[in-house]
């Protein structure tokens, strides 16, 4: 991807469908009754929310960027946001967490491999930066399924 108009167009619905996700996840963990890890699940869709602004600031967009759905280039045919399904309402909370990692982690590699694979300065200067951003989602998420295996294991 050599056009950062398009790459921001791409980060933007991957970061809209996140905030959806994550705010999915929120409510089933609010059903499952567990605080915790729905406000968890709240903050990154706050976050997702708050770097799809940001790429819309960058892009210059007033409006979300209303492309065909051919005219995106997805690795596998769909957003790696996306290829998370619905998320079952009867899910736990380390199936939750697990999808959360694997989106995360889908997206880190997106945008690494915009970064790595680019010949436009200024959207590999970007798609590393959000790259970096990614990464420390993974980083976080690793720590909570550490911190809740070791209560599955007490209990």
């Amino acid at each position: 991807m050599n056009d950062i108009q398009r790459f921001l167009a791409h980060a933007i619905q991957l970061e809209k469908e996140s905030a959806r996700r994550y705010a999915e996840l929120a409510e089933a963990m609010d059903t499952l009754g567990n605080a915790e890890v729905a406000e968890f699940f709240r903050q990154m869709s706050h976050y997702s929310r708050l770097h799809q602004k940001e790429a819309m600031e960058r892009g210059g967009f007033h409006d979300l960027p209303n492309l065909a759905a051919d005219e995106y280039h997805w690795p596998n045919g769909s957003s790696p946001e996306a290829a998370w399904g619905h998320v079952n309402p009867g899910i736990d909370v380390l199936g939750a967490m697990s999808l959360a990692m694997h989106g995360e982690q889908r997206s880190h590699e997106y945008y690494q491999t915009i970064a790595d694979e680019t010949a436009d300065p200024e959207v590999r200067a970007m798609a590393t930066e959000f790259a970096d951003e990614e990464a420390e989602h993974v980083v976080q998420l690793e720590v909570w399924q550490a911190n809740l295996a070791k209560l599955t294991a007490i209990n």
